[in-house]
């Protein structure tokens, strides 16, 4: 493959996930791992949780191979379980909590997960996806009150946390504390063994036609990552600083960066379990991080926070951006924002995508250039092929984006077909990574991100995927066919909308709009229901017949640009 390569190669060692965190234990016992609302714990007793919370995986009968699903926000059972899994040799598969009673069935069978971790807030929802599974699952439900300090946990179970107080209310779930307690603090545990080749990790992505995707990651792959972020950033990375853990941990990028690669170095994790204007300037100025990473919406919402103004960042060495794309136009006032504010650094940007756990390119430092993406990450390889073939593209040619190196995933679970149209071997030996986007690169090896090849929408750093809610509109009785769009939204980047082609005879009403959302608010996560459903008597199509869908986002986006030109 033609292509510049301008980092040094580096050493993987053959750790699992548990072992590059317990090897920072070893060194920084007294150093603190995670803070969760003002209360610190340092890594002494984070590995101290681990094992226990390993003992009691192995007291109700996870082993060696065995799917747990952690259904959690950022908060402290979840790092504990995660790694508590890794260190038996269990899948942690790692699902979003807001997502839809269907959607977590599909999750928990498709994974086959004997056990399933989530908070009591959630305890409903998830009880109703167990008793619809294909095998017993049992529940372990997290209190949020259990991690946080004594005065916040009063206020919170005064406010909130009293009223899932009755749950669990089945024989087969438990408390995390009864969870914990149950087992015997003196059993023995198994050998660690490392395996390049072991799922330990399952997140979830889609495809063109809705249908999630497990993909399923290695310790190497995480590893792997954690050490090229590392690499990446040419200031301190070391123990006693924080990295402010906003991103979600059942998403790549907030599990890969904001939690494993912090944690593998001895950094101190600021869990935030949700993203909130006021906690998160107040978090920026209580806990001074060193390191920020977000998606644009966190960013946009950055320059819009009262309690920074005359305040002074100079503590952040480090803000990254992923999970979508970074505006030009945002770069700069972000970069501004930051001068500003006294922060000797610029926000980069970084590219990626789930099937290399997150970012595997990022912006330099001190060489942006404008609309680049930036350059690979240390033995990761990018090369443009003409779409449709493995011919590679001359630079400055468009074409699909494609990428090898130590982060690639392993597959996607029981899906050999997408595995085998996704990962290719090419006459390089290497195996390469075929990402549905388009872009070129530069003759100096510089990347450029130019559009998303498949219909993915992201709404707040999230993929929603259109199929999947243009099915679930069109099984409602009154709809003859949908189709889902993204459109541009300055704070979410973008927002769903729904086009509704209505059976003859049935009219166009409050009320059909209505079923159609309640009968989405069964299937579909919050994040990607539409912001609007609009009804029209047919919708545009190709010579084929099929549905012109980049017609109407043309539409409705160019409608969005004349809103803004008329409020100006």
């Amino acid at each position: 493959m033609n292509q510049v390569y301008k980092h040094p190669h580096l050493v993987y060692p053959e750790l699992t996930m548990f072992q590059m965190v317990e090897n920072i234990v070893k060194q920084y016992p007294d150093s603190i791992a995670y803070e969760f609302f003002g209360k610190k714990t340092d890594y002494a007793h984070f590995l101290k949780y681990i094992e226990q919370a390993a003992r009691a995986f192995r007291h109700i009968g996870i082993s060696k191979g065995d799917a747990v699903t952690i259904c959690m926000p950022n908060v402290p059972q979840g790092l504990i379980a995660f790694y508590a899994l890794d260190r038996i040799g269990a899948v942690a598969n790692m699902v979003h909590p807001l997502s839809a009673e269907s959607e977590i069935v599909f999750y928990l069978n498709i994974s086959e997960s004997r056990a399933i971790l989530t908070m009591d807030m959630f305890a409903e929802k998830v009880e109703r996806a167990v008793s619809a599974c294909d095998n017993e699952v049992k529940v372990i439900l997290a209190r949020m009150t259990d991690e946080l300090p004594v005065l916040y946990g009063a206020a919170f179970l005064a406010k909130t946390g009293r009223k899932f107080l009755k749950y669990p209310n089945t024989s087969h779930a438990m408390t995390w504390k009864e969870f914990l307690n149950n087992a015997d603090r003196k059993m023995s545990l198994p050998a660690v063994r490392y395996d390049a080749e072991r799922t330990s990790v399952i997140l979830y992505s889609g495809g063109s036609t809705g249908t999630p995707k497990g993909i399923m990651l290695s310790d190497r792959n995480m590893n792997a990552l954690a050490l090229q972020c590392r690499e990446a950033i040419p200031t301190d990375f070391k123990p006693g600083m924080i990295m402010l853990s906003c991103m979600p941990m059942f998403h790549g990028f907030g599990l890969g960066v904001n939690i494993h690669t912090a944690l593998t170095h001895g950094l101190t994790c600021v869990l935030m379990p949700t993203f909130n204007i006021k906690n998160y300037a107040d978090a920026l100025i209580k806990n001074k991080p060193n390191f920020i990473a977000g998606v644009p919406t966190i960013f946009e919402a950055l320059l819009h926070m009262p309690q920074l103004e005359g305040k002074s960042l100079e503590h952040i060495q480090g803000v990254f951006c992923g999970g979508d794309s970074l505006s030009v136009e945002l770069k700069k006032k972000v970069d501004r924002f930051l001068e500003e504010h006294g922060a000797q650094t610029q926000i980069r940007e970084g590219y990626g995508l789930t099937e290399c756990v997150t970012a595997s390119c990022l912006t330099p430092w001190n060489d942006y250039r404008e609309g680049s993406i930036g350059l690979p990450f240390p033995d990761t390889y990018y090369a443009i092929v003409k779409p449709g073939t493995d011919e590679v593209c001359l630079p400055h040619e468009e074409g699909e984006i494609i990428l090898s190196g130590p982060s690639v995933m392993l597959g996607y679970l029981k899906n050999p077909e997408e595995t085998a149209k996704t990962l290719r071997v090419l006459s390089d030996g290497r195996t390469w990574l075929y990402t549905g986007d388009a872009g070129y690169i530069d003759e100096d090896g510089y990347v450029y991100f130019r559009q998303r090849i498949k219909r993915m929408i992201i709404t707040n750093g999230y993929n929603v995927y259109p199929g999947q809610i243009e099915n679930i509109i069109d099984s409602c009785d009154e709809v003859s066919y949908s189709c889902v769009i993204g459109v541009k939204d300055k704070r979410r980047g973008q927002y769903v909308k729904a086009y509704v082609v209505l059976r003859d005879g049935v009219p166009a009403s409050d009320e059909v709009k209505q079923h159609i959302m309640d009968v989405l608010h069964q299937h579909v996560a919050k994040y990607a229901l539409p912001r609007e459903i609009e009804f029209r008597s047919e919708l545009p199509k190709t010579l084929v017949g099929k549905v012109f869908f980049r017609k109407l986002e043309e539409e409705a986006n160019a409608l969005v640009d004349q809103q803004e030109e008329n409020a100006e």
